[in-house]
């Protein structure tokens, strides 16, 4: 996954308003030259749990089911995996805001906006070249999957579009998408009908035919995460120079319980907010796994409230310092995606090849972290040293990996 780049942290100062950018007074990032390390640090511990939910797909499809949440089908340890996998995509395209107000708070919105429209629409090539290849290693798959750098890319061209007004606006736009989304869900038009396409893309997770032979999945309706970006943006002041550490600390702690509380809440009542009602359980454990069991695809309220509100704690938790070892994964988290991919894929050809099965499939979750702990440490040393190139080099292009 990936994000503009997390800015660089030049010292304050006061820079004039425009009307369209109200906020952009004595706003900037900590200090120049460094990375926030909170940010780093999140980023970090997503990438980690992807690494171990992909390790998933590409070792235990033996023991795959239709969805790992299922609770008629599933047990405990894979329903939790796949749940600490939940935390990634809304906290990481709610980072990717955060890092494009660091990105633009010294700069034209003009040049922002054309920044995020160009990361967008690199992200969207990648997925549909580069990221596709690496789950199939085939150059013309009959479908092809629109993943989270996919729903990234446009959630940035969207961006590209609000930043042009006062930060308000783009928290109201943003709140209003999360919140009220789920009204959308009785709409449905199907497949040849006029509008089935766009609505597939923005909303209402399906096919779509592409030409003969092949189509689209799209498995991150894109709508939700625009209102997951658009608030992480809004924050991105909170990490001025001008906000004293104990302020931005207490805010998102703030929002943190304001958001878990909404959760509690709104899934306690049982009615809006997600399409699957929890229910209780023949014990505790099988009432909380329900209650947790919230929609990702598209996400839901209830989703986003759960897991955007423990990102939210985590950023204050490590506002004064994050794991370092978990920085670096977050320093050049496009890198790692696309590195992890590749890995794992090819560790299981070579596994495969080396047993002569068809592939490796693990008897057990616990495998799972197994091997994602193995390949952990040649992916660390390779995105630290990758980051570290991208530290030091000053072209242009490297801003965007």
């Amino acid at each position: 996954m990936s994000t503009a780049t997390a800015a660089t942290s030049p010292t304050a100062t006061s820079a004039t308003s425009s009307a369209a950018r109200d906020d952009v007074v004595s706003t900037a990032p900590v200090r120049r030259g460094a990375r926030i390390e909170s940010i780093d640090g999140l980023r970090g511990l997503v990438m980690l749990l992807m690494l171990v939910d992909h390790t998933r797909e590409f070792f235990y499809y033996g023991h795959q089911v239709a969805d790992p949440m299922d609770l008629t089908a599933t047990s405990p340890a894979l329903f939790f995996t796949r749940l600490a996998a939940h935390l990634c995509a809304p906290v990481f395209v709610a980072l990717t805001g955060l890092a494009a107000w660091l990105y633009g708070a010294r700069k034209p919105v003009m040049a922002t906006s054309a920044f995020l429209v160009k990361r967008g629409a690199f992200l969207i090539a990648l997925e549909l070249t580069i990221v596709g290849f690496a789950w199939s290693f085939t150059v013309s798959p009959a479908t092809v999957f629109l993943q989270v750098i996919w729903a990234i890319g446009w959630s940035m061209l969207a961006l590209a579009a609000l930043v042009h007004l006062p930060r308000v606006w783009i928290a109201a736009i943003g709140a209003t998408i999360v919140v009220g989304h789920n009204l959308l869900d009785p709409i449905t038009f199907a497949v040849g009908e006029p509008g089935h396409a766009i609505w597939a893309v923005l909303h209402d997770r399906g096919f779509v035919d592409l030409w003969e032979g092949t189509r689209a999945r799209t498995s991150y309706p894109v709508l939700p995460w625009i209102g997951a970006i658009a608030l992480g943006y809004a924050i991105g002041p909170w990490f001025a120079a001008a906000t004293a550490p104990t302020t931005r600390v207490r805010r998102l702690w703030m929002v943190a319980a304001g958001l878990l509380a909404a959760f509690c809440l709104v899934r306690g009542l049982n009615g809006y907010g997600d399409p699957t009602p929890w229910i209780g359980g023949a014990t505790p454990l099988l009432t909380a796994m329900s209650f947790l069991n919230v929609t990702k695809y598209p996400p839901s309220l209830d989703f986003l409230l759960l897991t955007l509100g423990i990102g939210s704690a985590l950023l204050a938790l490590w506002d004064s310092r994050s794991p370092r070892w978990l920085a670096v994964l977050g320093s050049a988290p496009l890198f790692f995606y696309i590195l992890h991919l590749y890995v794992l894929h090819l560790v299981q050809i070579a596994a495969g090849a080396v047993t002569g099965a068809a592939g490796v499939d693990v008897p057990s979750v616990g495998w799972i972290w197994l091997i994602a702990a193995a390949v952990l440490g040649p992916l660390w040393l390779a995105t630290r040293s990758f980051a570290t190139i991208k530290r030091k080099s000053d072209r242009w292009w490297m801003r965007y990996l």
